[in-house]
């Protein structure tokens, strides 16, 4: 029975040191788990302490929204900009095509036509499907250069040289187009008779002195009269004409000899340039297409590009330089409070916080600030590009990936700006700290 009892308590003591050690155990891992610092204690750390001072949030947000905000304001208002350029330059090459015989250099150097167009060219392009209207266009070289009115005998003013001269069909104000100032433009009855009459470039028309067309004055082109109906001005392409004299080609045929049309000019639907560069060399020259030259909008024009990558160039740098300024504001602010909080820094170092933990706050601090005024600098970017869209009725073009990405770099210039100051908390000592705030 001694034994029986004996055993016993030998089992009862075991059993109550396994239940010791194991609540040993557990009160340790308890211990070091509250011992530990995590890293969402150290996001809440950071945020209370940032909570706790609203003001001095506001002013170092500040900084960083307001670089961000222009930043992506800038990137909006530059890619918006760009597109409602493009648009300008592109509202008149897209809607135009331009046809003319390609060029060889002949014995003599000078450069001569290896093909001629013919003379019925506006009506076949018109046949093609995307044309509005046609027309050809060519300079009419004078033997005698002169293009007169009725002269004035004034010694006191110098003699203007006289306007160029051009031959055109009767389509030529509707497909390039011109506007009537006054008068009217001769038409395909004009052309096809041979008629003497002629049009008037504004700017010509100034050198010539004449301002209106109802008293049937008339233009002398090489000794030959020619009426004026009408003035022009405003031409969408080849604003050369509005310096010049135009006469319909039957007459410059008649009276000067012209040999070929020179360059068909057609007013076609947008978007249907690369088709009509294909047909159009078909239907005036089907037995020499390689003879002709189309020129016809394939797409954006070159200087619209160009203008384009200037301005974003010029945006991307008043951005860049703004949001530089918020980082510093982030920088200065950060080692301010730093300075305003050694002894506090002490104190944790004094208790066991390591340098590293105190650096990852800090780190923290600023990521959170920088985080927030991309955000806010964002939205407020998005708002100002729409607002300036809508007071100016243009089409806000703004890529997506810039509001989001202005949010991301935000948080970057944070991390950027806090490290240094981060890295100066982190090496405080607790002795030092302590004995200066003391």
């Amino acid at each position: 029975m001694p034994a029986f009892w004996k055993k016993l308590r030998g089992r009862v003591s075991r059993r109550r040191t396994d239940v010791e050690t194991t609540t040993a155990v557990a009160e340790a891992r308890q211990v070091a788990r509250a011992d530990r610092f995590g890293f969402g204690d150290l996001v809440l750390e950071a945020t209370t302490d940032i909570g706790s001072r609203p003001g001095r949030l506001v002013m170092t947000v500040m900084g960083t929204v307001l670089g961000i905000g222009a930043l992506v304001a800038t990137v909006g208002f530059a890619q918006t900009a760009a597109g409602q350029i493009a648009r300008q330059f592109d509202a008149a090459a897209a809607t135009h095509l331009s046809i003319a015989p390609t060029e060889a250099q002949a014995r003599g150097g000078q450069r001569v036509a290896t093909a001629s167009l013919p003379w019925d060219a506006p009506l076949r392009l018109e046949h093609l499907a995307g044309v509005e209207s046609a027309a050809v266009l060519a300079p009419v070289t004078l033997r005698e250069n002169t293009i007169t009115t009725v002269p004035i005998n004034d010694p006191s003013i110098a003699a203007p040289a006289p306007p160029a001269l051009f031959a055109a069909s009767g389509e030529i104000l509707d497909t390039l187009g011109g506007r009537i100032v006054t008068g009217r433009s001769f038409d395909e009855g004009h052309d096809a008779r041979g008629d003497r009459v002629a049009m008037l470039g504004s700017r010509a028309a100034e050198r010539l002195a004449i301002n209106r067309v109802d008293t049937q004055p008339s233009v002398f082109i090489g000794g030959v009269a020619y009426a004026i109906v009408g003035i022009f001005d405003e031409l969408d392409r080849r604003a050369e004409v509005v310096d010049a004299v135009v006469i319909p080609t039957g007459a410059a045929r008649q009276d000067f000899q012209l040999a070929s049309p020179g360059d068909a000019i057609a007013r076609i639907v947008v978007g249907t340039g690369p088709q009509l560069r294909e047909q159009a060399p078909l239907a005036l020259a089907p037995d020499a297409v390689d003879t002709l030259e189309v020129s016809a909008p394939q797409g954006r024009s070159d200087l619209a590009r160009d203008v384009q990558g200037d301005v974003n160039v010029v945006f991307l740098i008043l951005g860049v330089i703004v949001l530089l300024a918020g980082g510093l504001g982030i920088a200065n602010v950060t080692t301010l409070s730093v300075l305003e909080r050694t002894g506090e820094i002490g104190l944790r170092r004094a208790l066991g916080s390591t340098g590293r933990q105190i650096a990852g706050q800090f780190v923290v601090e600023s990521i959170v600030i920088g985080l927030l005024g991309g955000l806010i600098g964002s939205a407020l970017g998005v708002f100002a590009v729409l607002g300036v869209s809508i007071v100016q009725q243009w089409s806000p073009v703004l890529d997506p990936w810039v509001a989001l990405g202005g949010t991301v770099l935000g948080a970057i210039i944070g991390l950027a700006a806090g490290g240094i100051p981060a890295r100066r908390a982190s090496r405080i000592e607790p002795v030092v700290a302590l004995r200066g705030n003391a």
